[in-house]
């Protein structure tokens, strides 16, 4: 099973995404942890180009063939072949990051976003996507608390509230898809909430 976790700034899925994958993993799952940008050796120097603070002069298109480039690279090399073996991989961000941020934040025209898509991903879609969602100054205050502030995170505030309303609507056109989990709870009941959803999945009744 492929899950996904997704949500804006500051709202706490990568803090979360190991504690559920330990979690998994003691409840006998072949769990393979990763995420985007990034996740292979050549994902990961993408990912330092996109996320620099001192390329503010990338255009955007730029940073969209960025992401496919690097998604393409993880895809190819780390999550299929773990699917393919029966595991469970938990990815932190994929393709709807694509769409909320470029699409929806930048305002990027969607469908020729999911070509580019498909065509990074070869049609690889998440079975599972978890919404982690919050409001977005307050996920933006957590962000600047962490110290891992970078180009997208100094975006404006508009932008984020756009990449936030994306990924209600993104979740809203795929019920079966999205499970929207309230990140503005303690962490111990977000981990509590994400345990629950993954598991109703993984051993359905």
């Amino acid at each position: 099973m492929f899950i996904t976790l997704e949500g804006p700034e500051g709202s706490g899925k990568t803090s979360q995404l190991p504690l559920l994958a330990d979690y998994l993993r003691q409840q006998g799952f072949l769990i393979l942890t990763t995420r985007e940008p990034g996740g292979t050796p050549i994902g990961e120097q993408i990912r330092a180009i996109i996320h620099k603070l001192e390329n503010n002069a990338m255009e955007k298109r730029t940073e969209i063939l960025l992401f496919q480039a690097s998604r393409a690279q993880l895809v190819a090399q780390v999550i299929r072949p773990h699917l393919e073996i029966g595991g469970v991989v938990l990815c932190d961000r994929y393709a709807d990051s694509t769409l909320a941020y470029q699409g929806y934040g930048q305002q990027t025209d969607l469908e020729q976003l999911r070509t580019l898509i498909h065509f990074a991903t070869g049609g690889l879609k998440p079975d599972l996507t978890l919404l982690l969602d919050l409001e977005v100054e307050i996920g933006l205050q957590r962000r600047a608390k962490d110290g891992e502030w970078n180009r997208l995170d100094a975006m404006e505030v508009a932008f984020h509230r756009r990449v936030r309303q994306g990924y209600l609507e993104l979740a809203a056109a795929e019920p079966k898809r999205w499970v929207i989990i309230d990140a503005s709870q303690s962490p111990e009941r977000v981990q509590q909430d994400l345990r629950q959803v993954v598991l109703s999945r993984l051993i359905p009744e």
